[in-house]
């Protein structure tokens, strides 16, 4: 078979069943076949998704795809004395994850500067790494947390003030993303970006002022979220070779956690093709271990059409390979149909020139018969932006474009319908379990039953799937989305939805893996262990079925593989993974810290609650008020009543 540019072999498609099992090895004939496996695992408990045959205990695969599904006798049939043998050790093994919302693309640019507090139990913790950050950040670089966490993951239920940062942080600036709410700069940042009592507030945002009318620190995205963008866009950036470092260490981090498959979202600030040069080197050169389906996010208000008009003219659809394709447009269309997922302000009134500037992409979009995906959070935008999809359809059928809605919290049953009328689908993140405590706040807990309404989706048979929105607003771990689709729980552990908007593990599962292959046009290619897909897998350090709700969160890969190809080792199967190369510059908090932060255990939890419950920490405590850090960090406990150690109090501030 002809070879791709990148070095790797097309994929076996297009084949009907009995064509295909002519190509498949079968062990009565295994010894006639004309090539060995080139990997083969044995000792699993696989979770294929295949209905026809859910559990199998070994695995083959030759030229990136799979082989053989079945046991070690069947499996070991196809071996020769090229094949690599991997021994799972009774582990779980699932189908790659896919993320249906990544903004993976963006986020390896950055990946190497920014400090993660993604899964961090504790402000104090997140204080202590900020302030051993700041010693070993270089002038005039910044020290970045951009997303991924929510306040009310920490015990202390609070984030830190501008004084507790400036403490930490007095010479180097410091930028603090919040979801997509606000911001906290340090007075070292607010002087880098130049904020004085004379600059004006952004259209769209807010420069938190004191009573002399300096800047505090604090953004607010009032009621868009540019302010946050734009500012943090003024920060240093890492040269071509250090970003490509940077995205193969994000692709690394997420095999850590069985990433295999992403659909990129596109996102702010993010031009095409020129911010696309480093993902294209790592594609051509044969580096991705995520396999990445991009969408082209247009970029300048009032010029929308424009941009959809020239990609649409010098780009095709599809163009591309399994692991680096174009994917259509959006997430953003245009600006107008855009609402704001901020769920402490009222919901935005999209501007009466929506219709008119969204009529004039989708039409494009859809005479080049280029899918799209459309941010939408609440049901009103979506009715809106329904109609004009209604308009065109009846002049330029939809049926067979593969468009979809992101987010849609607040969708209703009505919508619903209309969506599967037109043959479209909603790809849901998990927003909610970063936002939940907020929406509940605004909306009441009632409302916030069905936001998603996941479960009505798939009883309706809406195209429904799952995936992050990471990395600015929640995390990319797709743990946190698993539980929270599965125990209705937020990661501050409010209770958000009945049982009855709740998933069972296996559908929740379908819904990170076989689903998301009709979002990127792969219906049939990916998503499940059974031969003549893509050999895309990962064996888990803990039974995703067996262990309790609150601890799927805590999952990782031992061992991802991507295409028949290892691309991530650790623990014992550390081995067949191929090492890292040390994250560049030298500074970089990825050196010391690694990526997202994986609890070690449930004593550290209990830990956690009882310095909670002890300290008061939603309340200033007796002798240092929230300044916990040091003592957070602390190897030896101490228990004097005052002064706890490493359950309780001390001060970062010194």
């Amino acid at each position: 078979m002809e070879q791709s540019k990148t070095g790797r072999r097309p994929v076996l498609a297009g084949f009907g069943a009995s064509a295909l099992a002519t190509l498949l090895p079968d062990p009565s004939r295994s010894q006639t076949m004309d090539r060995a496996a080139d990997l083969v695992v044995t000792n699993a408990r696989i979770t294929t998704l295949d209905r026809t045959k859910p559990e199998a205990t070994a695995l083959a695969v030759r030229d990136g795809v799979f082989v053989v599904v079945g046991d070690e006798r069947e499996a070991m049939a196809v071996r020769g004395a090229g094949t690599r043998v991997i021994d799972a050790g009774g582990r779980r093994v699932i189908p790659g994850l896919c993320d249906n919302h990544l903004h993976v693309i963006r986020g390896g640019l950055n990946f190497n500067l920014e400090l993660r507090w993604d899964g961090l139990r504790s402000l104090a913790d997140a204080m202590n790494r900020l302030k051993r950050q700041v010693e070993r950040t270089p002038p005039p670089q910044w020290v970045r947390v951009i997303g991924g966490f929510t306040e009310h993951q920490f015990v202390e239920k609070r984030l830190p003030t501008i004084d507790e940062i400036n403490a930490v942080a007095p010479d180097t600036p410091v930028f603090i993303l919040h979801l997509y709410d606000r911001a906290l700069l340090n007075g070292a940042a607010l002087r880098a970006v130049g904020y004085t009592r004379e600059t004006p507030d952004p259209p769209g945002g807010e420069i938190v002022r004191n009573e002399r009318g300096d800047p505090t620190g604090l953004l607010i995205a009032k009621p868009n979220a540019t302010i946050l963008y734009a500012t943090l866009a003024k920060g240093p950036k890492l040269p071509l070779d250090y970003q490509v470092n940077s995205t193969r260490h994000f692709m690394r981090d997420l095999n850590r956690l069985g990433v295999t498959s992403a659909i990129d979202a596109g996102g702010g600030y993010q031009n095409y093709p020129e911010d696309y040069e480093v993902v294209s080197k790592l594609a051509a050169d044969g580096q991705l271990t995520i396999r990445l389906a991009y969408n082209l996010f247009t970029q300048k208000p009032k010029a929308e059409k424009d941009d959809f008009l020239r990609w649409t003219s010098s780009a095709r659809y599809g163009q591309g390979d399994d692991y680096f394709r174009l994917n259509g447009g959006g997430e953003m269309l245009v600006f107008s149909a855009a609402d704001f997922e901020d769920f402490r302000v009222e919901r935005p009134e999209m501007p009466a020139s929506m219709e008119e500037d969204l009529e004039g992409v989708v039409r494009v979009l859809a005479q080049n018969r280029w899918p799209w995906r459309l941010h939408a959070t609440y049901d009103e935008t979506i009715t809106r932006a329904l109609d004009v999809f209604e308009k065109v359809d009846r002049e330029i059928p939809l049926k067979g474009l593969n468009w979809f809605f992101d987010h849609a919290e607040t969708v209703s049953d009505k919508s619903l319908e209309r969506i599967a009328a037109l043959g479209g689908g909603v790809a849901v993140q998990h927003r909610m379990a970063y936002q939940g405590e907020y929406f509940v706040e605004r909306y009441g807990n009632r409302a916030a039953e069905r936001t998603p309404p996941v479960a009505r989706m798939l009883e309706m048979g809406v195209r429904t799937s799952a995936g992050t929105d990471a990395t600015r607003v929640a995390s990319y771990d797709p743990w946190v989305s698993l539980s929270w689709l599965v125990t209705g729980r937020t990661l501050g552990g409010l209770k958000l939805y009945p049982e009855a908007n709740c998933l069972d593990r296996e559908t929740a599962l379908r819904m990170w893996t076989e689903n998301v292959g009709w979002f990127s046009n792969e219906d049939g290619k990916k998503g499940r262990i059974e031969p003549g897909r893509l050999a895309d897998f990962a064996v888990l350090d803990r039974d995703y079925f067996a262990v309790p709700g609150e601890e799927i969160r805590e999952i990782e890969s031992l061992l991802t593989v991507v295409g028949g190809k290892v691309v991530y080792g650790a623990g014992d199967l550390a081995a067949h993974g191929p090492p890292p190369p040390p994250a560049l510059p030298d500074w970089s908090p990825v050196n010391t810290f690694g990526g997202y932060n994986k609890r070690a255990s449930a004593e550290t939890d209990r830990k956690y609650a009882f310095a909670a419950s002890a300290c008061s920490c939603d309340a200033a405590c007796n002798l240092h008020g929230h300044a916990h850090a040091r003592s957070w960090g602390a190897d030896v406990p101490v228990n004097d009543g005052a002064f706890w150690g490493a359950l309780g109090c001390s001060c970062w501030a010194f």
